[in-house]
């Protein structure tokens, strides 16, 4: 019997084969890792230096310890070049391997931005192996640049502050998390991490990044320069879709799946960030899991349609903790915003005056589980 293949050992992957394993303990399954198959939480890279953790810290399991406890064969190190689909088969190096059904789920990589100088000094810190040598880069220094101050930008401001580093974070927005927060509340985050003592330039960008002796110099488009020791992009990501592409899969921003997670060819599905659900790609936690849950049922032989049920987003800054639900982008409306003695409490208000989406900061945040209840999704 050919067996299920899992290709990409990140949280999806994993997720993914824990739910699977909950509903079927004995099917061949097989998960392709590109790097060492340890397994570790993603999400905790943008704040462990708070807590001192080192790369190997974060390792829950090992590879060898994920295949034990998943009955499964993990293949560490390995990529997959080529996908038949006809025929069912992947190539890797010189072996071609059959399987029953196919699960991508290849995550996402770093947005490069289009900079002059010396670009190779900008690092990104996506994965597990990344964090390890951003760790080591930050040996001895004092300062970092963050480009971009989005979620990801954020909080490795808060963190790399709390760690006693100096930090810039430059943004095209006015203020942090531009696209998901209502004006007031971003204003209150920004003044949140400037008290910290993270120097914030807003609506500009990066042009030029020159080495000078051990750190590098920034070269703004408003023609402000910035020094840095250590340069760190966190702009955004995008999906991974070379292979399925080459296999003749249906592409946009990722690899687009129906609600059952299944691409355009038959048994071929993707999961998390890689994948674009509907039209919607979803790259946080919450999606990720419903999706694992409904991809293994269906798997396990009852299509399952994944359902999202309202999915605030946790932003990780002490300095300042915020719960957002974005409304959709296509929903009229307006933010309502109750300013409390230590907190925000927006409320996205549409024309026929039902909850759309809010915006929690401080203490209000105790209120994200209630007011995800009663917001209208359809």
């Amino acid at each position: 019997m050919a067996p299920l293949v899992i290709i990409g050992s990140g949280l999806a992957g994993y997720s993914l084969a824990r739910e699977l394993r909950k509903l079927d303990k004995e099917s061949p399954l097989i998960i392709f890792s590109a790097d060492d198959g340890s397994a570790y939480s993603k999400p905790m890279l943008s704040n462990a230096l708070t807590r001192g953790k080192t790369a190997q810290d974060l390792v829950m399991a090992t590879a060898e310890e994920m295949a034990q406890q998943l009955n499964t064969e993990i293949r560490v190190f390995t990529k997959v070049s080529i996908i038949d689909s006809d025929a069912h088969t992947l190539t890797i190096d010189n072996e071609v391997l059959h399987y029953s059904k196919l699960v991508l789920a290849l995550g996402a990589d770093p947005f490069h931005p289009p900079l002059e100088g010396d670009v190779d000094a900008v690092v990104s810190v996506n994965d597990l192996a990344d964090y390890d040598r951003f760790r080591q880069m930050l040996a001895d220094k004092q300062s970092v640049a963050i480009l971009g101050g989005g979620l990801i930008g954020c909080e490795f401001a808060n963190d790399l502050v709390n760690a006693g580093f100096h930090v810039s974070v430059i943004d095209r927005n006015a203020q942090p998390l531009g696209r998901l927060l209502p004006e007031l509340v971003g204003e209150r985050l920004q003044m949140a991490l400037t008290a910290i003592g993270v120097d914030w330039y807003g609506e500009d960008t990066v042009m030029r990044v020159t080495r000078v002796d051990e750190g590098f110099e920034l070269l703004l488009q408003s023609g402000i320069k910035i020094s840095a020791d250590v340069v760190l992009s966190a702009i955004g990501l995008r999906a991974r879709t070379r292979l399925a592409e080459s296999a003749g899969l249906a592409v946009n921003r990722g690899i687009k799946v129906d609600a059952y997670l299944e691409s355009s060819i038959k048994d071929i599905y993707a999961l998390g960030d890689c994948a674009e659900v509907n039209g919607a790609v979803l790259p946080y936690i919450l999606p990720l899991m419903h999706g694992a849950r409904a991809l293994a049922r269906t798997l396990a032989g009852t299509p399952t349609a994944v359902e999202y049920p309202a999915m605030p987003v946790v932003l990780k800054t002490p300095a300042y903790p915020i719960s957002v639900l974005p409304p959709a982008p296509d929903i009229e409306g307006e933010w309502q915003i109750e300013q409390l003695a230590d907190a925000l409490k927006a409320l996205f208000i549409d024309a026929g005056g039902q909850l759309r989406g809010f915006a929690l900061s401080g203490t209000a945040v105790k209120q994200a589980s209630v007011l995800a209840n009663s917001v209208v999704l359809n």
